[in-house]
């Protein structure tokens, strides 16, 4: 059995890893924009119904990508406030430019 990871360091290391591929990053980053949007439209217009789209377009597009793209099981089942974090930070790493969605041969950019 694979010994878990303790450090939060270390796990951004191994989500890097799990998220290497062009596509996968840019699903993630249409599905956590998509729950911004989410976010924004039931602020505006006090419509709380609409709240359940989160989950859907965040996770829904993040796991279709691990599942045809990446081809590997999403971290979330195994540590899920760490991969919810890591979903946000990928995006604004890849938003400002220190993670960058085209990758050298689908190598993950190991930037910290």
């Amino acid at each position: 059995m694979a010994e878990r990871i303790k450090t939060y360091r270390e796990f951004y290391q191994f989500y890097l890893t799990e998220h290497s591929k062009t596509g996968t990053r840019i699903f993630h980053f249409i599905g956590t924009f998509l729950v911004f949007f989410v976010i924004g439209y039931v602020i505006s217009s006090g419509k709380e119904r609409f709240l359940w789209y989160i989950p859907i377009v965040g996770y829904g597009f993040a796991w279709f990508s691990h599942a045809v793209i990446e081809r590997n099981k999403p971290a979330t089942f195994k540590y899920p406030l760490w991969s919810l974090i890591s979903d946000f930070r990928l995006f604004f790493e890849l938003l400002i430019g220190k993670q960058k969605f085209f990758t050298s041969n689908n190598q993950p950019q190991n930037q910290g």
